[in-house]
């Protein structure tokens, strides 16, 4: 029996698949997790992936109806569906696997060539003597001059400090790091030089450790935000300062804590210490920002909101209580607007739309959502208060997605009454909640069986609708009660949390869209960045009216996109001024002062697929 390799990215695992096995049983034996939530028929289709290497089975019907011609032609498969061949590349798109192989910084890897703010150099330095008296950092500058042509004119003092006894120990050869006309770092010759690269997103933290040299990226992880026991959200931390004098201490101190913890994780992951980190980036929302600065905050929340700093900014890390390297900068992108910061501009700048002619609608979504629309050379920005509902938060059954959380949803035809669902959950654990994918999924299954009418009602006669007006719910699993515990369900007041949360972001762009007097159907490209916008099936957000109705291609899930941003910036001066650039361009829009914005918003409660404009509503047949 033949026996083929093969490679599944971007998780860079490879195994042995036999020949007769699907993609799905290879990647199981892996411990690779990918959904399938009808057991591996090829209905759910949510087992979505791209061979980009290798040959494999023709489609099945199940896969043409799935793909279009394009599709297929460009390797997109079902992995329950599709056997090897021959050794294979796959891709596993992030919406395609279960939560455990998330670590929430999967997203965009892009070449650009190192021009880092940070430079290394050696040096063989002569020992000092009754006839050479030159002070140690004089004679430290002089050797950049002499060995190197570089001009320094001064020492960081925490360097300073550590200079004489570092030297001497290691016999006058050292490796001086440079930035600008400063010497930010001492030490052992050869010594690789790292970075830090951070998205500091309100819910979830991203770090990536980089080689500044290189430009590759050595360790990545990902954590829950403490500051998260402040409030689940900006505007809820905010009011958290205002009444508490220690309230904006605690959360600055959370933040650093939080990037202390990432730094040492990743640096021991390599074999190095915090100390090696030579230069940090840190991009999120406005408000993160301030936070981790102590910036007053206040401001953020009373119109016409305005941040206290919104150009780019380098600090000494050690201001802000960052252990890394002696000398070491934070580089923070610039803000755009009081809620709209450095993480949209990355996220901008990462996957280069700002240079097109569009149009184009980028989004970051997540518990504040950012759009931007590029049309006819302009960049028009806002940002909606969508709230965590698609986070879990609000909901009845809502959760993190953590085990037992019901993360893929779908209510098919069977002989049972009502339908048969089925669910896939974290870990194959049984379900005791419901986490932002299932919610996306759960609210379109409903809407398109004819349990939740256009409007958003909850129907009385079906078999797994039970209790009555507000207290109505959907039974989605454990339908018998259980040691005093609910079975997990979706409510009526569930799905108008829902509706309010999708029609924050539809109203977003559609402001952008009248703003720029385009049309839906005219957008070419469609970019969904962050974590929970990775995650989704796209299809369940238009078939709820969360995103505009166009063809499933013009989509484009792009990962951790801000976290890509700051890599860029971390390993390339060229990226910075590219990103002061993407800002200086960002015309922002208040949402609420739109025009027509309360009718456009009401209208974009209404579930199904529609198109809108001018605060009017049409529906697609």
């Amino acid at each position: 029996m033949a026996v083929y390799t093969i490679e599944f990215q971007p998780l860079g695992r490879r195994g042995r698949c036999r020949d007769g096995q699907s993609i799905t049983d290879c990647a199981r034996g892996l411990s690779i997790g990918i959904n399938y939530i009808c057991g591996g028929v090829g209905t759910c289709q949510s087992c979505k992936v791209r061979v980009t290497g290798g040959t494999v089975s023709a489609p099945t019907s199940s896969e043409m109806d799935a793909f279009s011609p394009e599709e297929l032609e460009a390797g997109w498969r079902l992995a329950c569906q599709t056997h090897p061949l021959s050794d294979c590349t796959v891709t596993v798109p992030a919406e395609s696997m279960t939560t455990p192989q998330r670590t929430q910084v999967e997203g965009l890897e892009i070449a650009t060539e190192p021009e880092p703010p940070v430079r290394a150099y050696d040096l063989q330095l002569k020992a000092p003597s009754l006839s050479d008296q030159q002070a140690d950092a004089d004679r430290l500058l002089a050797a950049l001059r002499r060995q190197h042509q570089v001009h320094c004119r001064r020492v960081d003092i925490d360097v300073l400090r550590a200079l004489s006894q570092q030297i001497r120990s290691r016999d006058w050869q050292c490796q001086v790091s440079v930035r600008d006309d400063e010497v930010v770092a001492v030490g052992e010759r050869a010594a690789r030089q790292l970075g830090l690269a951070v998205d500091l997103g309100t819910t979830k933290i991203a770090g990536y450790l980089v080689d500044l040299d290189t430009g590759n990226t050595l360790a990545a992880r990902g954590m829950m935000n403490p500051q998260i026991e402040c409030g689940e959200d900006v505007v809820t931390r905010i009011s958290y300062i205002t009444g508490s004098p220690d309230g904006g201490p605690r959360l600055q101190v959370l933040a650093v804590e939080a990037l202390n913890q990432l730094a040492g994780e990743l640096t021991a992951e390599v074999g190095e210490s915090s100390e090696a980190i030579l230069e940090a980036v840190v991009v999120g929302n406005t408000a993160s920002h301030h936070f981790l600065l102590g910036l007053p905050v206040t401001q953020l929340v009373a119109a016409p909101f305005i941040p206290a700093v919104g150009h780019a900014l380098d600090i000494k890390a050690r201001d802000i209580g960052l252990r890394i390297a002696p000398g070491a900068y934070v580089h923070l992108l610039p803000n755009i607007a009081g809620f709209v910061g450095a993480d949209h501009v990355a996220m901008l700048l990462a996957t280069g739309v700002w240079q097109e002619e569009g149009p184009i609608v980028a989004l970051d979504i997540g518990t504040n959502t950012e759009v931007s629309l590029v049309c006819n050379g302009r960049i028009t920005a806002v940002s909606c208060a969508s709230g965590p509902a698609f986070e879990g938060g609000h909901i009845r059954d809502g959760m993190r997605a953590a085990a037992g959380a019901i993360e893929r949803l779908r209510i098919v035809a069977d002989s049972s009454p009502g339908g048969l669902v089925q669910w896939q959950t974290v870990d194959d654990a049984p379900p005791v909640g419901i986490c932002g994918s299932g919610v996306l999924d759960a609210l379109a299954q409903l809407y398109l069986n004819g349990i939740v009418t256009r409007e958003g009602r909850m129907v009385s006669d079906h078999p797994l609708v039970r209790g009555d007006g507000r207290q109505r719910e959907f039974v989605l699993a454990g339908g018998e009660e259980r040691s005093g515990r609910h079975a997990v369900g979706i409510t009526q007041q569930d799905i108008r949390e829902l509706q309010l949360a999708k029609a924050a972001i539809r109203t977003g762009i559609q402001a952008l869209l009248d703003n720029n007097d385009c049309a839906e159907e005219d957008i070419r490209k469609v970019v969904i960045a962050g974590a929970f916008g990775s995650y989704i099936d796209v299809s369940s957000a238009m078939d709820i009216g969360m995103l505009p109705s166009l063809p499933r291609e013009r989509f484009w899930q792009v990962g951790n996109a801000a976290g890509a941003g700051a890599r860029l910036a971390l390993v390339s001066t060229r990226r910075r001024e590219e990103a002061r650039t993407v800002a200086s361009r960002v015309e922002y829009l208040e949402l609420a002062s739109s025009p027509n914005f309360m009718q456009t918003f009401t209208e974009a409660t209404y579930l199904g697929r529609y198109r809108l404009r001018h605060g009017s509503r049409q529906e697609i047949v």
